[in-house]
């Protein structure tokens, strides 16, 4: 079985939690790990997922929790819309001088 692995970063702005784990995880930058693998019997080539990853570093220990795509979506809308929120907060609050 040919499998092939990417790895990205994404940032979150405000604490998370995962679906199915009570652990609050801090706001930051984390390490992203898909596993695909090559679909045999294909006139071109192509891919299937076979897993994500997302990589907590804690206190010297590297662990890498599996997530599925659709619920690592779901948590990314989540914190981005919540910083949309406090940024449109905060110019509310902040109106603009007068020039």
């Amino acid at each position: 079985m040919n499998t092939r692995s990417t790895r990205s970063t994404v940032k979150f702005f405000h604490p998370f939690t995962l679906k199915g784990q009570s652990e609050v995880l801090p706001a930051g930058d984390y390490e992203i790990l898909v596993e695909e693998e090559l679909l045999r019997d294909m006139n071109f080539l192509g891919y299937r997922k076979t897993a994500t990853y997302l990589i907590v570093a804690d206190k010297g220990k590297t662990v890498m929790r599996e997530i599925s795509g659709k619920d690592l979506e779901a948590v990314l809308n989540r914190d981005r819309d919540a910083n949309h929120d406090r940024l449109n907060n905060e110019a509310a609050l902040c109106p603009p001088e007068d020039l």
